[in-house]
C-alpha cells in the first residue's frame, strides 16, 4: 500500500516537553476511513501525541504527513489541512454562554459564506445527525455529559470534515452512554466517510470501535504495537504489557 493510501502518516516522531522526553521514535501510518485508536497506560503521551497529530504543539523531531503532505503547524499548508479536520475534546469545550444551536453554527459561520438560512438548516441536521433534535435552544450546562459530548460532536462535523479526531470521549460516563457514543462516532465514520482517531484507555470502547490500536509505552517511551485489539489480544507474540493492558478485568492482570 503506498503512502497516498493513508490518511495520515507519521514517520520518526519524537514529542517532549524541554528536556523531558515523551515519545520517541514513533512510526505509524493510518489508512482513510479507518478508526485508530491510541491507548496506553495513564502519562503514556495519548493526548499529546493527539496535540501533534492536530498542530497544537510542534515535534522536536520527525514528520506527520497527511495525504503525503508534510505537515508543519504555523504554516499555511498545515492551515489548509487543519481546515479537513474535526476535533472533539475531552470537556466537549463547549461555548457556556451559547446555545447548542450557536456553538454548532460557529464554525459554518466562520468558514463559510452560506446564508444564515442555510447554516440554520445545516445546524438542524448536525444536531439530528447526533441525536439532539429539538435540543438546539439549550445551553450546555442545561444537558446531561452525555448529551454535552454529542453536541461537541455535532460541533466537529459541522464542517463534514475528512479526518475527525477524539480526546477520551467516553471519560467520565456511565457504560450505557459510552456505548451510544461509540455506536455515535461508528455512525459518523460511515456517514462523512472520514478518517477518526480516538485517544482512550476505556477497553470496551477499543474493542467496539478500533481497526487498529497503537500502543504507546510509558517505561520504553516508544509504540510496543499496532494493530487490531483482538488480534493483539490473541496473539502469543504480543507484548506481555500489551496483553495485561487488554485483559483488564479478565482475571489476567
Amino acid at each position: 500500500m503506498t503512502t497516498q493510501a493513508h490518511a495520515i502518516s507519521v514517520q520518526d516522531l519524537t514529542m517532549a516537553y524541554g528536556d523531558f522526553t515523551v515519545m520517541r521514535q514513533l512510526n505509524f501510518e493510518i489508512r482513510c476511513r479507518e478508526i485508530k485508536v491510541i491507548m496506553g497506560g495513564s502519562g503514556c503521551g495519548k493526548s499529546t501525541l493527539l496535540k501533534h497529530l492536530i498542530g497544537l504543539k510542534v515535534a522536536q523531531e520527525g514528520s506527520i504527513n497527511y495525504s503525503g503532505e508534510r505537515f508543519v503547524p504555523g504554516t499555511e499548508a498545515a492551515e489548509r489541512i487543519q481546515h479537513s479536520f474535526g476535533v472533539s475534546f475531552q470537556s466537549g469545550a463547549l461555548w457556556s454562554s451559547m446555545t447548542l444551536e450557536e456553538n454548532v453554527a460557529l464554525p459554518l459561520e466562520q468558514y463559510t459564506n452560506l446564508k444564515r438560512s442555510e447554516i440554520r438548516e445545516l445546524v438542524d441536521f448536525k444536531l439530528s445527525l447526533v441525536g439532539l433534535a429539538g435540543f438546539g435552544h439549550r445551553y450546555p450546562s442545561e444537558l446531561s455529559g452525555g448529551m454535552q459530548k454529542r453536541a461537541g460532536l455535532a460541533r466537529a462535523v459541522a464542517l463534514d470534515p475528512k479526518i475527525l479526531f477524539f480526546d477520551e470521549p467516553s471519560a467520565g460516563l456511565d457504560p450505557l452512554s459510552s456505548r451510544r457514543l461509540d455506536d455515535l462516532i461508528l455512525q459518523l465514520r460511515d456517514a462523512l466517510g472520514a478518517t477518526v482517531v480516538v485517544v482512550t484507555h476505556e477497553l470496551a470502547s477499543i474493542f467496539a470501535i478500533a481497526d487498529s490500536a497503537l500502543f504507546l509505552d510509558v517505561e520504553t517511551k516508544t509504540a510496543l504495537c499496532d494493530g487490531n485489539p483482538n488480534d493483539l489480544l490473541d496473539d502469543a507474540a504480543t507484548d506481555p504489557k500489551v496483553r495485561r493492558f487488554l485483559s483488564r478485568g479478565a482475571g489476567e492482570g
